[in-house]
């Protein structure tokens, strides 16, 4: 499995998936897992407020250039790339695909993957940590907003309803999270593979619950094999554009090495971990499971690409 660089957690998901498919929840069923999964996601983003160091963050912006350039890239090159590929509907990507295209495009970045890829290619670690934490904390009012301009509604756009839903699943718990930090934070990093595990069967029962009202909806039955290929075509079309982009324009801005491989690894990627809890509250219940599949397979796509990549800018030191 090593080898492949497929990580294991995404097999979880396909499993949850496949499991969705074959037993989806139904009624009563369906009811009570639906209020058991909007607890699950305020808990999930009081734990992400509680985990993240304000201070950290925005001690971070001392280096405004970097930070200022990846947070370009995020939520200002991803989403333009995202409006561009609106060109392809219906002929490429389906109205149901390309509104999960455009959901991806206006995510935060990745905390952990991006550090530990930084740190794998011998870059900028403290800046990736600042970058990847500081994308993160305004992900959470500025992704919403960027759902709210650029998907319509006949696309499941934010209704009023979903607004509040925001504030009180998602920023509420943050802010909460973030206010008891000084008091949670020893028992946090004490406790973080448990509560890490926590974090990853929230997000599989957000999978299931959204797969299953797909099922039940008869949503799979507009998804075809060849709309699956034209998808993962389109999302490696993606990641391969931002990833020439960051690295010609980090160079091109005179960034040193180090920093180049931080932007890189924090411009180019999108959290499965904030993305599956946001699109169950954004987005209409039925149509969540095809809406969070570009997102599923841009998660393992970059992170058997930046891998790879990681892997190369090691070499280069260990040659230079």
């Amino acid at each position: 499995m090593s080898r492949l660089r497929i990580d294991p957690y995404i097999l979880l998901l396909l499993a949850t998936v496949g499991l969705a498919s074959i037993l989806p929840a139904r009624g009563m069923y369906a009811t009570g897992l639906g209020y058991v999964t909007t607890i699950a996601i305020g808990f999930l983003f009081f734990l992400y407020g509680a985990r993240l160091s304000t201070r950290e963050a925005l001690d971070g912006l001392r280096h405004w250039r970097l930070h200022s350039l990846v947070l370009a890239f995020t939520f200002v090159l991803f989403p333009a790339l995202g409006l561009v590929c609106a060109l392809l509907v219906p002929h490429v990507l389906t109205p149901e695909l390309y509104t999960g295209l455009m959901f991806l495009c206006c995510l935060p970045s990745t905390v952990q993957s991006s550090i530990a890829f930084t740190s794998i290619a011998r870059g900028n670690v403290a800046a990736a940590i600042c970058s990847a934490s500081f994308s993160n904390l305004i992900g959470i009012v500025l992704t919403p907003l960027l759902v709210t301009v650029f998907i319509v509604n006949g696309s499941g756009g934010v209704s009023f309803d979903s607004i509040r839903d925001i504030l009180l699943q998602l920023l509420a718990p943050f802010v909460a999270g973030q206010v008891l930090r000084r008091w949670l934070a020893g028992f946090v990093g004490r406790h973080k593979k448990v509560l890490g595990y926590v974090d990853r069967g929230s997000i599989l029962l957000v999978v299931y619950v959204a797969f299953s009202e797909g099922v039940v909806a008869g949503i799979w039955g507009r998804l075809s094999v060849v709309s699956l290929a034209l998808l993962l075509a389109v999302n490696a079309a993606l990641l391969a554009f931002v990833l020439v982009t960051t690295t010609v324009l980090a160079r091109r801005l005179k960034f040193d090495k180090a920093d180049e491989i931080a932007i890189v690894f924090c411009g180019s990627k999108k959290s499965l971990a904030s993305g599956l809890p946001m699109a169950s509250v954004l987005f209409p219940a039925a149509s969540v499971g095809l809406i969070v599949l570009p997102l599923m397979l841009f998660h393992q796509m970059q992170l058997m690409v930046c891998a790879w990549l990681a892997r190369r800018y090691a070499d280069q030191y260990s040659h230079a």
